[in-house]
């Protein structure tokens, strides 16, 4: 929590600078938030998140299938198994169902997806050209974020000189006692 000056507003700079950072943390989690609602993700992104589905989904089924299932004699030799205490049969054979249905309709989605992938265009050098092309793009927004940073920390030392000058000001009006 920020304690507050009556004339200046923050007790300290570090409190200023931390107040500032997480307002930037903030405001870059809010246009996060805004790109993934209203843009769609790209197509390698949807395919690692429908892997991540159908992954779960046979993760959840297996475990569901080991942890329902009636038990089976393996031989008749064994003794007869005790019966698996369910609270409702009738539901159980219908979760099979419900979960292969589930899988297969999220293995259909994967499916389309890749069908959406756009065809590769000129192999192998166009590919690379194009990561080049990328790459070169990536570098010079890098290169305007890193501009941008020390013009940010060049106002901060400005702020931080002012907020100075500011409280040698007001110790400089305070009456000895």
């Amino acid at each position: 929590m920020l304690s507050l000056h009556p004339v200046f507003g923050f007790s300290d700079l570090s409190s200023l600078r931390s107040s500032k950072i997480e307002f930037l943390k903030v405001k870059i989690r809010k246009i996060w938030v805004f790109l993934a609602v209203f843009k769609k993700m790209d197509i390698i992104s949807q395919l690692q998140e429908q892997v991540n589905s159908i992954a779960s989904l046979t993760f959840n089924t297996f475990g569901t299938l080991q942890r329902d299932a009636p038990p089976v004699r393996l031989s008749p030799n064994y003794p007869e198994p005790p019966p698996n205490p369910t609270e409702d049969s009738a539901n159980f054979a219908d979760q099979p169902k419900l979960m292969s249905a589930a899988l297969v309709k999220a293995a259909k989605q994967f499916d389309a997806l890749v069908a959406a992938l756009p065809p590769s265009e000129g192999g192998e050098e166009a590919q690379l050209r194009r990561i080049a092309e990328l790459q070169a793009e990536n570098d010079a927004v890098g290169q305007e974020l890193q501009k941008q940073l020390e013009a940010a920390e060049k106002e901060l030392k400005q702020v931080q000189e002012l907020f100075s000058q500011a409280a040698d000001n007001c110790l400089n009006l305070k009456k000895p006692d």
